[in-house]
């Protein structure tokens, strides 16, 4: 495929001009006009929030309120899908969900964006792959039908039957039929669905072994676009490839269970200066969390447009309900107490399946792990029902006897000056919701997002 008259031009291949038009829901067309933004050199961009959590939801949702921006929820193939995945919701079921939050904290829902991420036979690959591929594109007829307007096209994984590695060419071809069914759900539909393709994605949840990162070379890139281009245009779907708006590389960053590597813009500047020889998009990084404030500002003026980020935020979820868990153990009598760390550690030795491939070393190692992994992989339990319950009663008993303010210090000393300074009361959920914020306010920043920007 013709890239350009000139070698090295990554020129995304044969997209008109128009394509800002083929947007109709409101807060796709904001994505538009900040990608637009960023291009032009501005620090512009988007965060998505990567978490089905009720309370991570609400923080975000406060967050981007507050600050009157757009706000980018998604859901994994792994979470979400026609099965119900882990989260035990379809794709209706979790739009749903997510809607009923925003009404109740009353964020106006043509600020809201769902996505679907790394859509593809990920749930299923230990199937032949004609099996995972007919459930996958089930599944993502059920996103897209549900009005999950941003896709992430992700069919790089290698299923039971597949040689080990899949060929470029394979992958874009499975990416192409998954579009094409999303295509075929929203075919009556006034709004069509947008797109992110890419394959070189860090691993989902945090790497478990040893970090080894290499920058997307701009090679790949070239790669990437030209065998989705030729697999899209196959399919006759030039129209669903007009609405692609980013792609998804490897920018240097990834986190592990107890060590971050930081985005260092030098080994990326190329990569980064490469998008602007494409038309109307944008590159797409995953596993951001736990970056700095000053490399998150990076990565978007590195025209990394779409951040992503999960584990941090339920991280800082847990970091607060452990230190409201100490309050309590001081605050509160032994026999009202919640004992919700001890119920967490039960439950998770009880059912190891969500950690035990993601944690090594001895017995203390381990244990540590499970409460303390950058990883976090106990986000996955907060939905047993004797977590819940004891985070239930944890919050009940510090609602009803709030903490004297120096012993919040002791565990929460930044909450503690936000409750000092009135910006929150001595409520547990106040405290929550501070502590996540905290987090995404450094995304919002990063993005260019805060009032005044």
């Amino acid at each position: 495929m013709d890239f350009g008259s000139k070698e090295g031009n990554l020129q995304m291949p044969n997209r008109t001009s128009n394509v800002e038009a083929a947007a109709s829901h409101p807060g796709v067309d904001e994505l538009r006009r900040l990608f637009k933004e960023n291009r032009a050199g501005k620090r512009r961009g988007i965060y998505a929030v990567c978490s089905a959590n009720r309370l991570v939801l609400e923080a975000a949702f406060a967050r981007a309120k507050q600050d009157r921006s757009p706000l980018l929820i998604e859901a994994t193939s792994n979470q979400v899908n026609q099965e119900g995945g882990y989260t035990g919701q379809t794709p209706a079921q979790f739009r749903d969900y997510v809607h009923s939050i925003a009404k109740d904290l009353g964020f106006p829902t043509e600020r809201l964006i769902l996505g679907g991420d790394h859509l593809g036979p990920n749930p299923w690959r230990a199937e032949p792959a004609e099996a995972a591929m007919e459930k996958a594109c089930a599944m993502v007829s059920a996103y897209a039908a549900a009005g999950f307007s941003k896709i992430h096209l992700d069919a790089s994984m290698a299923c039971r039957d597949d040689s080990h590695i899949l060929a470029n060419e394979e992958i874009a071809e499975r990416a192409a039929r998954l579009c094409e069914v999303a295509e075929s759900a929203t075919r009556a539909c006034s709004g069509k669905p947008v797109y992110v393709i890419g394959t070189e994605v860090p691993t989902p949840g945090g790497a478990q072994e040893k970090m080894e990162i290499e920058v997307t070379s701009t090679a790949s890139l070239k790669e990437t676009l030209d065998v989705h281009h030729r697999a899209f245009s196959g399919k006759k779907l030039l129209s669903a490839w007009e609405r692609i708006i980013g792609v998804v590389v490897q920018p240097g960053v990834e986190f592990g269970n107890e060590t971050v590597a930081d985005y260092v813009p030098e080994k990326a500047s190329e990569l980064s200066q490469s998008i602007l020889q494409q038309e109307g998009i944008v590159f797409e990084a995953h596993s951001t969390d736990y970056q700095t404030a000053e490399s998150l500002r990076q990565l978007v003026n590195g025209h990394f447009g779409i951040l992503k980020v999960g584990p941090e935020l339920t991280f800082a979820m847990r970091e607060a309900i452990f230190g409201l868990a100490r309050i309590e153990e001081e605050w509160i009598a032994g026999d009202r107490r919640s004992q919700i760390r001890a119920v967490i550690e039960r439950v998770m030795v009880a059912h190891p399946e969500h950690w035990k491939a993601y944690y090594r070393g001895d017995e203390s190692q381990v244990r540590v792990a499970r409460g303390y992994s950058l990883s976090d992989r106990i986000r996955y339990y907060w939905p047993n029902s004797e977590i819940s319950k004891a985070l239930a009663l944890l919050i009940q008993n510090l609602q009803e006897c709030p903490a004297p303010l120096p012993l919040v210090a002791q565990y929460l000393p930044r909450q503690a000056a936000a409750i000092r300074a009135g910006a929150i009361g001595n409520n547990p959920i106040a405290i929550i919701h501070h502590k996540i914020q905290e987090s995404l306010a450094r995304y919002a920043d990063a993005c260019g997002l805060m009032p005044g920007e």
